[in-house]
């Protein structure tokens, strides 16, 4: 199978990425109780679900092997192995707001980023970041849900993950994570720029 070509530049995406423990989750949730036009895209994942979640609202779950036939066929926006596990982004979920005529929203992480920058050039990228990294590894520590070896390891990954998605130019903008009502209401701004400059680009009846 050849390389993949980029995509339509007519993306409409917006893609909210960065590190384990800048607070991805808790900014998205806000962010779509705020802008509840934008469709919130739902990944795949080849682990195994945990307790409350559901197939199709939380997470596609597929079996491994099924997730590298999607990958050797070219179906996802952007996909990644996180700590042994797969995740990606189906392109049917591309299709799915193009359908409903409203932009998707993305919550990724930065190796995925990177790659939806790759086929989606339009695409308003924005890099979330934690106000400095000891306090990343203050809110990693304060899950209390993993080992100290764990923590220390996703630390690590945090550490290269920041300086990759700065060095891969891929990002339009980045946000620092101090308050979650103000990190909102920034990439609020961003989108609505990102709006106003699509239409204007776009062509006239």
């Amino acid at each position: 199978m050849g390389r993949s070509k980029p995509h339509s530049t007519e993306s409409n995406l917006v893609v909210v990425s960065g590190p384990s423990g800048v607070g991805k989750s808790t900014v998205v949730r806000a962010l779509r109780e705020r802008m509840p036009d934008l469709l919130f895209s739902v990944s795949a994942t080849s682990r195994s679900p945990r307790p409350g979640e559901v197939d199709g609202r939380d997470y596609y779950f597929v079996s491994r092997e099924e997730f590298q036939r999607r990958i050797a066929e070219d179906r996802f926006v952007e996909h990644a192995e996180v700590f042994g596990d797969l995740y990606g982004t189906p392109v049917e979920e591309l299709q799915r707001a193009a359908h409903a005529g409203r932009m998707l929203l993305l919550e990724i992480d930065v190796q995925g980023g990177i790659q939806v920058h790759g086929k989606y050039r339009d695409a308003l990228l924005v890099l979330l970041v934690a106000p400095s990294l000891e306090e990343v590894r203050r809110r990693l520590t304060g899950r209390g849900t993993e080992s100290p070896e764990v923590v220390a390891r996703r630390f690590a990954q945090a550490e290269r993950e920041l300086s990759m998605a700065r060095q891969s130019g891929a990002y339009n903008a980045e946000v620092v994570n101090d308050t979650v009502d103000g990190t909102v209401t920034r990439i609020e701004e961003l989108i609505q720029e990102y709006r106003r400059s699509h239409n204007d680009r776009s062509p006239q009846g």
